[in-house]
């Protein structure tokens, strides 16, 4: 399970958090997801753990769709988000690779837990699963 790179010391700008970020959105979007999963996961999150401007617009346009079904999210954030000022945004490119599957909501799931790990919320509750905190 481990694929801790220890080699290679990440600068601030890693793929890893790009990564994280990526895969918190997939998360959001899922149709695996219900809406009011959601929005726990959206209470959870803030917009400060998204350190791209697009992912963090993307995010936030999620937090205020509130409950409605995926599809709905879905055929409305290209509007929203280009009206933010992203004209060129792709909702296809930024959820790739497609749709989740039940397999892999488990690991959508793990990685936005670890992006919240390195955001400011030290709620331990919420990080019981992995003692890896120290890196």
């Amino acid at each position: 399970m481990g694929t801790h790179n220890m080699k290679t010391k990440p600068i601030s700008k890693t793929p890893n958090r790009e990564q994280m970020e990526g895969n918190a959105l997939r998360l959001l979007c899922s149709v695996l997801v219900k809406p009011g999963t959601r929005l726990e996961i959206c209470r959870l999150l803030h917009s400060n753990d998204f350190l791209d401007p697009l992912r963090r617009t993307v995010f936030e346009e999620v937090q205020a769709a509130g409950v409605i079904s995926s599809k709905q999210l879905r055929a409305a954030l290209p509007a929203r988000v280009t009206g933010r000022g992203f004209p060129d945004f792709n909702l296809e490119k930024l959820l790739a690779p497609k749709l989740a599957s039940e397999a892999e909501i488990e690991q959508l799931f793990e990685s936005t837990l670890h992006l919240l790990k390195l955001g400011g919320s030290d709620d331990p509750t919420l990080l019981a699963f992995g003692a890896d905190a120290q890196d």
